[in-house]
């Protein structure tokens, strides 16, 4: 993956960064910090866990201070950013108390497990003046502003729609991993630990970028079909349409019991032509009337070191909070929604080399939604609830 360089840092003193939850995906994120440490953009100055990381774990990254207290830690590393992986009804109050202490944040997606609970971290951080990026690493790709410009020239002409897709595999171990995985709700708080909501977000919140629908406001309308295999509380398998104030629609089918699990995507849908573009690879494909297939590989600015960038030298944020705004309201119409339907015993099989439920012809069903913009039960899928009976949540 290519990243742009924050800034030319020669002589700058490293930014002091904190990070909540360093192991699961929090791996990634120490990874992360260990490139741009070795860069001099940041250093790594404290890591939050109730359980202290080893020697082994931080190897690279020195000796930073390790706490199960965030806030004390925040005050004892005089910390600038706070990188927060923590589980999803945590995000709240943790970013509320980094943005108290003047500590600027990269908050994981989602950042919220309600609308309401989105809004009180927003407008929290907004108050405090710092600075916040939310961790929808695809939309860093520069392939989304590219796609934007080639959309804006009408290359291919008129835009009809936008179709997202990502068909892939969990174990049955994935739902086990801690006590919130696969929860709708834990002791009374909600979770919300969906297919759309958390695995396969990037699929929803990019669509909803390319059509240039990222604010609250943008949304109108969202159908959601919510299903599942596993014995589990959330959906694992589920497709949700949004209609936005342009008329524009966008629709993301999205499994966890994929066949032959594959890369996610998201069809840019037009007149006289289509785009693809896988983003966790930032790859995209343009097919347009009078011109040859043309596959384009593109880099991707790292939105960590653009959080640096943008506290040394003002460069603009790439996701702030009001721009996934559209996306928490797919939060809460998935939150508001009956809770997930379970799919009849012989619409899935268990694969036991993996330990995992598979959903029978679901690969091709999530590539025809985002073909077709339609939903499952548009489509035929013979467990999939009426249209009639599908979620709509008007804003």
């Amino acid at each position: 993956m290519t990243t742009t360089t924050a800034s030319e840092r020669s002589g700058a003193t490293p930014l002091p960064v904190v990070l909540a939850g360093a192991r699961g995906h929090g791996r990634w994120h120490l990874a992360n910090i260990r490139r741009l440490q070795d860069k001099g953009i940041v250093r790594l100055a404290g890591v939050c866990e109730l359980t202290p990381l080893t020697a082994e774990e931080l190897d690279g990254l020195g000796t930073p201070e390790q706490s199960g207290d965030f806030g004390a830690l925040l005050d004892s590393t005089g910390a600038a950013i706070a990188v927060i992986c923590t589980p999803i009804p945590t995000h709240t109050d943790l970013a509320l108390t980094a943005a108290r202490r003047g500590v600027h944040l990269l908050l994981e997606k989602p950042p919220a497990p309600s609308y309401a609970e989105f809004r009180r971290m927003a407008d929290g951080v907004a108050a405090a003046g710092v600075a916040c990026q939310i961790g929808f690493q695809s939309l860093g790709s520069h392939a989304v502003p590219a796609i934007r410009e080639l959309v804006a020239k009408g290359a291919l002409g008129e835009v009809v729609g936008i179709g997202g897709a990502g068909a892939w595999a969990r174990a049955e171990a994935y739902y086990r991993r801690a006590p919130w995985a696969g929860k709708r709700r834990l002791n009374g708080v909600d979770v919300i630990d969906g297919a759309l909501t958390n695995p396969l977000a990037h699929a929803v919140a990019t669509g909803l970028a390319l059509a240039g629908a990222t604010h609250a406001e943008d949304v109108t309308g969202i159908e959601t079909e919510l299903l599942r295999a596993n014995d589990i509380e959330s959906d694992d398998t589920s497709c949700v349409r949004i209609t936005t104030a342009g008329s524009g629609r966008v629709t993301v089918a999205a499994t966890l019991c994929a066949e032959h699990p594959g890369e996610p995507y998201v069809l840019v849908h037009g007149t006289s032509g289509r785009i693809t573009f896988w983003y966790k690879q930032d790859r995209v494909l343009v097919q347009r009337a009078g011109h040859g297939p043309e596959e384009i590989e593109f880099g991707r600015t790292d939105l960590l070191e653009n959080l640096a960038a943008h506290l040394t030298d003002g460069t603009e944020l790439l996701v702030t909070p009001d721009a996934t705004g559209a996306f928490m309201k797919v939060v809460e119409a998935v939150r508001q929604a009956p809770d997930p339907t379970p799919l009849p015993a012989d619409a899935w099989h268990l694969a036991p080399e993996e330990n995992r439920r598979v959903v029978h012809g679901i690969d091709s069903l999530v590539a025809s939604a985002a073909d077709t913009l339609a939903l499952y039960s548009e489509l035929g899928a013979p467990w999939a609830l009426p249209t009639a009976s599908a979620k709509e949540v008007s804003t």
